[in-house]
């Protein structure tokens, strides 16, 4: 289980909750696990209040995770992450005073003796944390932190032993593992973590990353694990957008110059995808992070041939980084569960209740299997003839085909459940006034907006029809609306057809020979075919869409295409010329042969003049509950939090 911050590290009681997150994965069949980045000293650290791991007080309190993981088997490490010129205070220090672009503060250029000092701090971590039961510790070293600042010319044009040719570059990293490597003994993990693709200009070349590697294994690192690319660089990695198993190519180029096991990751989430990984030779061992919050019995469900069972993290980001780099707790769209395992239970009922849950999606399949897992007996009415509600048109969007999975895993908790599906059935008002509880997930439908002209079917189509009837809209489309469901379907209209692994990493101007320094190449913009207009009426920024780490590439990705975006607009009519606008208070008739309405969505709500005589056995979640912007998260967490609550 590869590192992943939580935000629980920072929390008043957040090394219990840890301690409860962790074994919950090595009570699953975990084999190593290793923590969010704790930093060596005080001026490593990512926020004025991060995590740090330094003192013998940090050592003790630490005890409680790693006895908590030993206790079913596991094993696992502490990462010790120094955060560098990324660091969000005014103390932030790195190989040269250069600002990152992402950062708020320019940091200080290290003395020889701060250096020096850095190099001790991360020693004196290891010791402690061997006092605290840990297994070993990774050494950030990747994704543009410290270590990676010293090691490219990017960030260092230092002039002393620590700059200038590679040899000193690479100076800082091999010092900080010889010493751990020395405080430490010979059987304690060090796993280092090698940035082997930066993916931003002046970054390593794949020569200067072999040479690292080499001398790390003579420096005494038991792992190496792979890291791709810096967080200021402007290519998606992790994301549901990024193909399974992206960048394992990178790990395979590496492998046959060490002879320690090497670890590959990002976006590998199957048992399927990992097995092809290791029996093709990309790797010795295969890294996840999310797919355990989504699922922390990911490996016994594996080993048990129940792959079918597993919760498929499916790479949304939305409730997992999305929420940490909002500075809250990290947990996962498809699982509530996670980062909340000793708060949200789910125990067996001692009363059993026959409870009717409305609506397939999301909502109502994690309340319908959770409410059955508790030992109720549930009925589920869907009126379409599939469960999966909005999911099963965000699957149909190139880059969120992985919502099938969830769809799938929901399908066969039915089945194991025993919940009680029933198909193309609307369930009325005297049907339901048999239960004991009724659950009202019944969903959304697209919002109705009045514009002249909205009526015409030959030139107006609403998202819904459009995704499920793969609708041919002509070459020149207009969308009204710019939220995450209009970025959606422009994605989808502009996707080239054929789009394998290479014409991704063709796109997004990655150097598959790592020919160049950080393994970009200037390849040019891939224009669309099809002229596209994302329409929003509020000024400012289109097409990012909801996501706050993934939102951003949304937006170049419409760029890359061509798409024209345009905000502050308001729409004037729809006739058989096309769509008539006023924008920055200029008319214009954008002639298009579509119009596409992607303007939110409206709570289905059916017989609700009756709700109220049901009284305090209704129960209303997901859509039904709120609109808005469609919102999974909240849509999947009310059903499983309701059922606990029944």
């Amino acid at each position: 289980m590869g590192s992943m911050h939580t935000g629980l590290e920072e929390h008043k009681e957040g090394l219990g909750k840890l301690a409860a997150f962790y074994a919950e994965r090595a009570k699953g069949g975990v084999g190593l696990i290793v923590t969010g980045g704790f930093s060596p000293n005080l001026r490593g650290r990512l926020h004025p209040f991060s995590a740090e791991f330094s003192k013998a007080k940090h050592a003790r309190a630490h005890q409680v995770v790693t006895e908590a993981v030993h206790e079913h088997g596991g094993k696992i490490a502490i990462q010790l992450l120094h955060a560098g010129r990324y660091a969000m205070h005014p103390f932030s220090q790195s190989s040269s005073a250069i600002k990152a672009p992402i950062a708020r503060f320019s940091p200080s250029e290290m003395s020889i003796r701060q250096i020096n000092k850095t190099i001790g701090a991360f020693a004196n971590s290891a010791v402690l944390a061997k006092a605290a039961g840990y297994d070993g510790v990774e050494v950030m070293g990747s994704e543009g932190y410290l270590i990676n600042q010293f090691i490219c010319k990017r960030t260092n044009t230092r002039y002393d032993d620590w700059g200038g040719s590679y040899k000193n570059r690479m100076r800082f990293p091999l010092e900080i593992v010889q010493a751990i490597r020395q405080a430490v003994g010979e059987e304690f993990i060090i796993i280092f973590r090698l940035s082997m693709l930066d993916l931003v200009e002046e970054g390593s070349t794949f020569e200067e990353v072999v040479t690292l590697a080499k001398e790390l294994e003579k420096a005494g690192v038991t792992i190496i694990n792979t890291g791709i690319g810096w967080h200021e660089a402007r290519i998606p990695t992790i994301a549901t957008q990024v193909p399974r198993g992206a960048f394992t190519w990178v790990t395979e180029k590496v492998r046959p110059h060490i002879s320690i096991p090497i670890v590959t990751c990002n976006r590998i989430n199957t048992p399927g995808e990992a097995e092809r990984i290791l029996s093709s030779g990309h790797a010795d061992m295969v890294s996840m992070a999310r797919p355990f919050l989504a699922d922390p019995h990911f490996v016994s469900k594996a080993e048990n041939e129940q792959a079918h069972l597993i919760n498929t993290c499916i790479g949304c980001n939305q409730a997992c980084l999305d929420h940490v780099f909002k500075g809250k707790r990290a947990s996962c769209l498809v699982n509530p569960l996670a980062c909340r395992e000793d708060e949200l239970i789910v125990t067996p009922t001692n009363k059993p209740k026959n409870v009717a849950v409305v609506g397939a999606g999301p909502a109502g399949l994690s309340c319908a299997t959770t409410l059955a897992k508790r030992g109720h007996q549930v009925d589920l009415f869907e009126r379409h003839d599939r469960i999966g509600g909005q999911f099963r048109l965000a699957m149909q969007i190139p880059g969120k085909e992985e919502f099938r999975e969830t769809i799938r895993y929901f399908a066969n908790q039915i089945d194991e459940t025993g919940v009680k599906l029933h198909l193309e059935t609307e369930a009325n008002f005297d049907l339901l006034s048999e239960y004991d509880e009724v659950v009202m997930a019944s969903g959304v439908e697209p919002r109705k907006v009045k514009i002249e002209g909205i009526e015409n079917p030959e030139k107006v189509i609403d998202y819904q029809t459009l995704i499920k009837d793969k609708t041919y809209v002509g070459e020149k489309v207009a969308i009204v609306g710019a939220g995450g469901i209009g970025v959606d379907v422009a994605t989808m209209l502009t996707e080239p057809t054929g789009h394998n692994l290479d014409d991704w990493l063709h796109e997004w101007g990655i150097d598959k020979e790592i020919a160049y320094p950080g393994g970009l190449f200037p390849y040019p913009e891939s224009q669309s075919d099809k002229e596209v207009w994302v329409l929003q009426r509020r000024a400012g920024k289109v097409g990012k869409g909801p996501g706050k780490t993934t939102g951003w590439i949304h937006k170049r990705t419409l760029e890359k295409r061509g798409v024209n975006l345009l905000g502050g607009v308001s729409y004037d009519k729809i006739d058989e010329q096309g769509l008539h606008i006023t924008c920055s208070n200029q008319t214009q008739l954008l002639e298009v042969d579509k119009v596409v309405i992607c303007a939110g969505q409206e709570s289905v709500r059916p017989f609700e003049s009756k709700w109220q005589q049901m009284g305090e056995k209704l129960h209303i979640i997901g859509g039904a509950d709120h609109a808005g912007e469609l919102d999974a998260v909240r849509a999947i967490r009310q059903g499983v939090e309701l059922a606990i609550k029944l």
